[in-house]
């Protein structure tokens, strides 16, 4: 049995939870968001309470059914933050010259290439500058925020001897020593 599935969710105020067969419908003050439920998990809202739980298979899928409602669960609680206050990733960039600049959806990059990188965000998703090094990627969606810093950062992953590239602001590189003579 899941632990994760076992915990239920209580829906804050201002959410609206619509729960159909097969999908389930996140309606917050940012917006709304949909999710698939797997058909071996059923979801049930009892007085703004949100459980999980399987729906009846032989004992050999079981297991597999736990997972799925917790993973259901999971994911739930991420459409109900989105919803509400939304999801960020902050990136720093480290290096001589390493700036950025964002401009309505899009985002100028200026990264030690012989050329500027202009990295075109998806829809819902913004991104801002704070500073020329700093980046703050938001949104609804937990999946989506986190694509778009991961491809941000791999324009210039952090390099492992001076530490240069973009980093997330969490992000500690473990740092190698130079070679010696």
């Amino acid at each position: 049995m899941s632990r994760v599935a076992k915990a239920p969710i209580e829906i804050p105020a201002g959410v609206e939870v619509l729960i159909n067969s097969s999908t389930m419908a996140v309606k917050g003050k940012l917006g709304q968001m949909e999710m698939e439920i797997h058909p071996s998990v059923v979801i049930s809202n009892a007085e703004n309470v949100l459980t999980f739980n399987v729906a009846k298979t032989d004992k050999k899928e079981e297991k597999k059914a736990w997972a799925q409602a917790g993973t259901a669960r999971a994911n739930t609680a991420n459409l109900i933050k989105g919803v509400v206050e939304g999801w960020e990733k902050k990136l720093t960039l480290i290096g001589v010259g390493y700036r950025a600049k964002a401009t309505g959806k899009a985002l100028d990059l200026t990264l030690g290439f012989s050329h500027p990188v202009q990295y075109n965000l998806p829809e819902g998703v913004t991104a801002e500058t704070p500073s020329q090094t700093e980046i703050v990627v938001k949104g609804m969606d937990k999946q989506k925020v986190g694509q778009v810093a991961a491809e941000i950062r791999a324009y210039r992953p952090p390099e492992p001897y001076k530490g240069k590239g973009v980093r997330y602001t969490d992000e500690y590189v473990v740092r190698k020593e130079a070679k010696k003579k």
